[in-house]
């Protein structure tokens, strides 16, 4: 992404001439902010009982820890001003953002282009399983750092895309706005990815319950918080 000087903000009004403070940032006129929340801990895998599938990808609820830590995001961001909520397609997502949105009287709108990245045949579960047993393909996968060694999963360029039309979406709808958009960890990563030129999986990781944050302004993306987990104690 491009890091022109059109996301630095503006030196604050009332500076001396002769005194130069640092000042707190502020997001440009016209950017957009997404805070990317994870959702929650979900249900654990079993390798004889798959989770059910929605759109081919796997779609477990909140495990009771998955709850608490919906409930925390709640009450970390009630008090700050969000104008809307988005979810993917995926009930972890809604579940998770259910109490903020409960609390500010905010319909959650489905954006399915910001799901999961799909794994194709380790679906429903099955790469938990796979990462446990240190299978080779998932060996290799991460240390390629590509989720489409991984037999049938998603392409790179094709997770990319549609990631890149999600966020077009939101942004689209909402300059100068400040939204929370709960997604998943392979969802953050990637984005992070885009936006700061690290290396594919250098983001991987985020937190279930954490918070990572985006300010976008046209071409410019820049990451202003990573895996923010205060509010889970």
């Amino acid at each position: 992404m491009s890091t022109n000087s059109a996301i630095t903000p503006e030196p604050a009004a009332g500076q001396s001439p002769d005194e130069f403070r640092q000042v707190r940032y502020v997001a440009p006129p016209g950017a957009t902010t997404i805070l990317l929340v994870r959702h929650g801990a979900s249900e654990p895998a079993h390798p004889d009982r798959p989770f059910p599938l929605r759109d081919g990808h796997g779609d477990p609820a909140l495990d009771p820890s998955g709850v608490r830590q919906s409930v925390q995001v709640g009450g970390r961001l009630a008090s700050e001003r969000i104008d809307a909520i988005y979810v993917t397609s995926l009930r972890r997502t809604h579940q998770t953002a259910q109490p903020l949105a409960a609390a500010l009287g905010l319909t959650p709108v489905e954006l399915p282009e910001l799901r999961e990245v799909h794994l194709g045949e380790w679906e429903g579960g099955l790469v938990r399983v796979k990462a446990a047993a240190l299978d080779p393909i998932w060996v290799r996968s991460r240390a390629e750092q590509r989720w489409d060694i991984i037999p049938g999963a998603e392409s790179h360029a094709a997770f990319t895309q549609r990631l890149r039309t999600g966020i077009e979406l939101m942004v689209g709808a909402h300059p100068d706005g400040r939204i929370a958009a709960f997604v998943h960890g392979g969802v953050i990563s990637h984005l992070l990815h885009l936006a700061s030129g690290a290396t594919p999986f250098g983001f991987v990781g985020a937190e279930n319950g954490s918070i990572s944050e985006l300010v976008i302004l046209g071409d410019d993306w820049m990451v202003r918080r990573f895996n923010d987990t205060a509010h889970l104690g």
